[in-house]
């Protein structure tokens, strides 16, 4: 195991633009799949850096590994390491602080904009972000801000989008890993899963259009928070 470890939790929700910036970076890194039982037995003092990506469970499923990541979690929270977290990932991080995480009436989907709430205590993690700006999203549970929490980011669908816990945890509800191949290979597979009749989500045309444009500024500002990420933890 690594310095920098990923929690994954289905083969097609990867680090992708994560980690392609930590191997730009030339940083080591770790991918442990958590539904399958590899964080079992893993040494939870190690690693200085952890990110949770996303994945179609819930975090209210009764899945027993879900309660052996949330542990590993609270471990990495009380080790006050930096921890980034990813739609689920963030969920994950939500739970693990104590907060609620419930199902929306809708899918929240596409290219949806976001803008800061931060403006009273600006957060070091927006701080290459304008006012508004758009993340990818797929998800239907949303969590709740853990007490002592900074809200950080709502979009119209989605009031809690994300929040920081002390300096170093950071919870997205979006999906900023993103990559074009990521994205197309969700529209190829899972497009019978959307609704573009319903407001909440974006038609398969609208999401594809201008797409290397869109995701050009996606990984923008993924690499903002990934970079403030690493320096958290000293690499």
């Amino acid at each position: 195991m690594t310095d920098i470890l990923i929690f994954t939790h289905i083969d097609y929700c990867p680090p992708a633009h994560l980690g392609k910036v930590l191997e730009q970076a030339g940083h080591s890194f770790s991918v442990l799949r958590a539904d399958l039982g590899e964080l079992d037995g893993i040494d939870l003092d190690r690693p200085k850096a952890v990110a949770i990506m996303g994945g179609p469970m819930s975090v209210n499923d009764p899945l027993p590994w879900l309660t052996t990541e949330v542990v590993a979690l609270q471990h990495f929270i009380r080790r006050d390491i930096p921890l980034i977290g990813h739609c689920l990932g963030g969920q994950l991080l939500a739970k693990a602080l104590g907060a609620q995480i419930s199902r929306m009436p809708y899918t929240e989907s596409g290219w949806q904009p976001l803008t800061r709430l931060d403006q009273a205590a600006p957060s070091p993690w927006l701080q290459h972000l304008s006012e508004q700006f758009p993340i990818f999203q797929w998800h239907g549970d949303s969590f709740a801000i853990p007490e002592g929490a900074q809200p950080l980011l709502s979009s119209p669908w989605c009031s809690n989008q994300a929040f920081a816990w002390g300096d170093k945890v950071l919870a997205l509800q979006g999906h900023p890993e993103m990559d074009e191949a990521l994205v197309r290979q969700w529209l190829g597979d899972w497009h019978h899963l959307l609704d573009e009749s319903q407001p909440s989500q974006q038609s398969r045309a609208q999401m594809l259009d201008q797409l290397p444009t869109k995701v050009a500024e996606l990984n923008r500002v993924a690499e903002g928070f990934y970079r403030h990420w690493l320096q958290l933890a000293g690499l």
